[in-house]
């Protein structure tokens, strides 16, 4: 007989990095997850429905660039809940991924409350996330997702050309880097994260509603990268526009445009 899952518990949870808060979304359905007072995961019964829109433009990134059956390994960087590592394990099972999160006790209850899938299809490791980079061999993964945050804020140390030579090196020629760029008005974090990734890679792109990419509200962006081109193609343009929030997709010389004279660097860039 199949082992019972216990229903997730609305509720506030100390885990290694503070307080999660878990909460029931009655309108969208699904649960929210808050950590330290910022919002960082929603999942819904259904492993096909992505909440947050960041997270549906990086799904359609991915979709207008792999086929479905596409044997590709992904390597996330930040869990939470695992939404969106979720989402692609039901669209594309020959997938195999990694979720590293820091936090070991939230990645406890992650598994404790979602039915999430199992290894190889998903396997979560504790770790931070350059760390784990950065002992990884290269030409070992086709897509890198950073999702990891402070707050509102990717930590620093994961948005330096010092992390970003990492990635690349661990990317096989022409893999795909998504980051998820939270950002207030000024686009400074933004801006600068774009230029940083096109001093390492000769492809950008970012993607983000209008009023955001204008400066307009505070929120996210996601910032595309690779040596292949990433193309502002019909059939993606269709996608983004077609969301329930439309976006916008910013690609070559427009991307670099977008970006900033600040390059991201460690103190000691290696």
């Amino acid at each position: 007989m199949a082992k019972h899952r216990p229903e997730p518990a609305a509720g506030t949870y100390r885990i290694d990095t503070g307080m999660a808060e878990l909460t029931e979304d009655t309108v969208a359905g699904g649960w929210l997850l808050t950590i330290n007072g910022a919002q960082h995961s929603h999942i819904h019964p259904d492993p096909s429905v992505l909440e947050f829109e960041y997270m549906r433009q990086m799904a359609a990134v991915i979709d207008d660039r792999y086929p479905l059956d596409d044997p590709l390994r992904i390597l996330h960087l930040g869990a939470a809940t695992c939404a969106l590592p979720r989402y692609l394990a039901a669209q594309r099972p020959a997938a195999r991924q990694v979720a590293v999160e820091i936090d070991a006790e939230l990645a406890r209850l992650a598994r404790e409350w979602f039915d999430l899938p199992r290894s190889p299809l998903l396997r979560i490791r504790v770790g931070d996330a350059r760390e784990v980079v950065s002992s990884l061999a290269e030409h070992t993964r086709e897509i890198i997702i950073r999702d990891a945050f402070i707050g509102a804020r990717a930590p620093r140390h994961l948005t330096t050309q010092g992390f970003l030579r990492h990635v690349r090196r661990v990317l096989v020629p022409g893999g795909l880097y998504l980051a998820n760029c939270g950002d207030n008005r000024n686009l400074m974090l933004a801006r600068a994260e774009v230029s940083t990734a096109a001093a390492i890679f000769e492809h950008v792109a970012v993607i983000g509603d209008a009023a955001m990419l204008k400066g307009r509200r505070t929120g996210n962006l996601v910032i595309a990268a690779s040596d292949n081109p990433i193309e502002d193609t019909p059939e993606l343009i269709r996608t983004l526009l077609s969301d329930p929030q439309p976006a916008q997709i910013l690609a070559g010389r427009r991307a670099r445009e977008f970006g900033s004279a600040v390059v991201f660097r460690d103190d000691q860039d290696d």
